[in-house]
């Protein structure tokens, strides 16, 4: 029986003070918990044991080494019944059919009628083999007795004892008993240990061709770490794809399925193996399935690239090492080589590699450039790594907005004419004007090659960071047009159209960059303007579609599978500028990168090559401004503002007008609107009152205005 637990407390209604009286409070104990049954602790004991990963990879262990040795045996069998049949042969035609190659099924059919005649001529001389390898033997014997004996009687007559002449006969005869006796004293124990052997043959087999099931394969081969592409591997691959009419015809076909394989050929940090399909199956069929079709090849999907060759029903794999991808390039050309120079019309830019590790270069001449992605993936580093290579070229002239503001684009003051840099409407105005600018040029340009056919102008390259501001900036001008949109009255549209339009013949060009395109904020006239078109890591497939056309994404191009934030810098690329593989609709590059650090140093090379150059940073519109009103706006509140603080101000609210400006100019003004500063605590101030007495009687003429 539990005994009871004294406690021993004060009343706590009500606390008076410390002279209550302690309170013995008898709480009984409560009672043991029962004890657990012995069968339920041995079935947890047994679970635990079942489910430790030590017993999970026992058991993997002996599954995998016993099915090693299972197969090895059905391996070795099918070889030896190769090897004594025709079926090989067999399954080399069923495949040539399947494939439809009936010349190869042809010459397959001929050399299995060759096998069967020297076959049927190895089993006619058999019938006469016992009696002459019984003939054989008896003549053997037969000389090799004489030989013995000549070889005594020589002896013999050499030392003068006749029992010499059978010394050679005996000691022969004694030489095979002892071979006798070596064979019965090994017999046994080979008896005993030669079935080990054949199964440690067996197994070892097994083992090299890693039969057994890939739940019981080691992790680094469930992984697929290190495991090269092989020609079973892929038809492995593909038959476990899920497409039944693929399946059936590689059953069909049994291990020979390779030969809808071309050579596998080494390719960058990968390999390339073009697969020709069997009849029934179409390509789209297998590219629907890239996932799939990576996991089947022990690869992540990112590693596997399926494109579509000239070739009819025919799909190309380029499949990467394990974790290639994820090593870095090597750095830019305009880095390493301080001598590096560029020419617009005829050279490349050095924009990165492309999958099989080969340069990838493109050229800028008279072609349009939209390069789309997800924000933080690398969009602005590509776009300006092909800047950084065309202002190496004197003649190139740069006129860049750069609607981020982040100073991405801050080493290009002094070298571009004109350098917006922010995200407020007041930018997206400027960019407007800035793009309009050009289309002026281009009609400048155009109306001079009217008269003069032969005329060269300089390139013109002007480019919109973030121009998805643009299209989605709902301000509008004086007349009411907005300046953002899609629609015929948008001004900034309708300028990168006509540029679009007509600038490549005049080498006045267009460049943007654009997050997350959608019919918004990239409209489809603008998108298939652009000659090059490029893509990082995108949402979606019709994304994809807007940013790279339709038709490059049916014929394999995808950058909506690439991983956003680990793929940073890598786009596929559709252009006519860049080499792309024959019968391929796009490139996969993976692009350099150039730090701002490199970037300002490329960039004072190329301030080097020129005689200098003034960067516009606002677009002077002309604009009549009202000084006096520009006053009261700064003042705001306060009842009188020292002069110079007013002068900052104004600076601030517009440095083109006012950054001039000095107290003479303030005073001039004011004392015209008859609100002249005066002092205050020993200093000069304007007051409001004045200002807003003086905008309030002045003449409705505009007298007090100045432009």
């Amino acid at each position: 029986m539990s005994e009871n637990v004294v406690h021993l407390h004060k009343p706590t209604d009500p606390p008076t003070d410390d002279t209550a009286p302690t309170v013995l409070t008898v709480v009984p104990e409560a009672p043991p918990a029962p004890p657990v049954p012995l069968w339920v602790r041995s079935g947890r004991a047994v679970r635990t044991a079942v489910t430790h990963e030590t017993t999970r990879a026992t058991a993997r262990a002996v599954a995998r080494h016993s099915l090693y040795t299972l197969n090895g045996g059905r391996i070795v069998a099918r070889r030896a019944w190769d090897g004594r049949t025709g079926s090989r042969y067999e399954r080399m035609i069923r495949a040539a059919e399947a494939a439809g190659n009936l010349e190869a099924a042809e010459e397959w059919e001929e050399r299995l009628t060759r096998f069967r005649a020297a076959r049927h001529h190895r089993r006619m001389d058999l019938l006469h083999s016992p009696v002459e390898a019984a003939k054989g033997v008896a003549v053997g014997a037969g000389m090799s007795i004489g030989v013995l004996v000549a070889l005594g009687v020589v002896m013999a007559i050499s030392t003068g004892e006749v029992e010499d002449v059978v010394t050679p006969l005996s000691a022969t005869i004694d030489f095979i008993a002892l071979l006798i006796r070596i064979v019965q004293i090994v017999w046994g124990p080979a008896l005993t240990i030669g079935p080990f052997l054949a199964l440690l043959a067996l197994w070892s087999v097994g083992r090299r061709q890693q039969a057994a099931p890939n739940w019981a394969l080691p992790a680094n081969v469930r992984n697929g770490e290190g495991e090269p592409i092989t020609p079973s591997i892929v038809v492995k691959a593909l038959r476990d794809l899920g497409v039944p009419t693929l399946r059936n015809a590689i059953k069909e076909m049994g291990d020979a399925g390779a030969s809808m394989l071309s050579p596998i050929t080494i390719a960058g940090c990968g390999v390339e193996v073009d697969v020709t399909l069997p009849s029934g199956v179409s390509t789209d069929e297998v590219q629907k399935r890239r996932k799939k079709l990576a996991e089947n090849l022990t690869r992540h999907e990112h590693e596997v690239f399926i494109t579509i060759p000239t070739a009819a029903r025919t799909v190309r794999l380029w499949i990467a090492d394990s974790g290639a991808l994820d090593e870095p390039i090597g750095p830019s050309p305009l880095v390493t080589d301080e001598t590096l120079t560029a020419d617009y019309a005829k050279g490349k830019a050095p924009w990165g590699q492309d999958l099989r590790g080969d340069a990838a270069a493109l050229s800028l001449y008279q072609r349009h450039l939209l390069i789309t992605g997800l924000s933080n993936q690398g969009k602005t580093a590509a776009l300006r790594a092909l800047a950084l290579w065309a202002c190496l070229d004197r003649r190139v002239e740069f006129r860049i907005a750069d609607l981020k503001g982040a100073g991405d684009w801050a080493m290009f003051d002094g070298l571009a004419t004109v350098l917006i840099q922010g995200p407020a409407d007041e930018q997206v105005i400027e960019a407007t004007e800035m793009v309009e600018g050009l289309v002026d040029e281009m009609n400048r340009r155009i109306e001079i090659r009217r008269t003069d056919p032969q005329a060269v102008f300089a390139p013109l390259i002007g480019i919109v960071d973030e121009a998805q501001v643009a299209f989605m900036c709902p301000v509008k001008d004086e007349e009411g047009r907005p300046y953002g949109g899609s629609k015929a009255v948008s001004r900034y549209f309708m300028a990168v159209r006509k540029v679009h339009n007509q600038g490549r013949v005049v080498d006045v060009l267009m460049w943007q960059g654009t997050q997350d395109p959608t019919d918004q904020n990239l409209p489809k006239l603008v998108r298939e303007g652009a000659h090059t078109r490029a893509a990082l890591a995108l949402g979606t497939e019709s994304q994809a579609e807007m940013a790279l056309g339709a038709k490059a994404v049916k014929a394999g191009a995808a950058p909506h599978l690439l991983r956003q934030g680990l793929d940073k810098g890598t786009l596929v690329v559709a252009s006519d500028g860049i080499d792309i593989p024959a019968g391929q609709p796009s490139i996969t590059v993976r692009t350099h990168y150039i730090d701002d650090e490199q970037a300002t140093a490329i960039t004072d090379r190329a301030k080097a090559l020129r005689d200098g150059v003034t960067t516009l940073h606002a677009i002077d519109r002309g604009e009549q401004r009202d000084p006096l009103a520009d006053i009261a706006t700064v003042l705001g509140s306060d009842a009188r503002v020292r002069t110079q603080e007013v002068i900052t101000r104004l600076t601030a609210l517009n440095a083109d007008a006012y950054a001039s400006w000095s107290f003479i100019d303030l005073k001039r003004v004011l004392d015209a609107a008859g609100a002249e500063p005066y002092k205050s605590d020993g200093r000069m101030v304007v007051g409001r009152d004045r200002v807003a007495r003086a905008l309030a009687n002045r003449d409705t003429d505009g007298s007090a205005s100045a432009e």
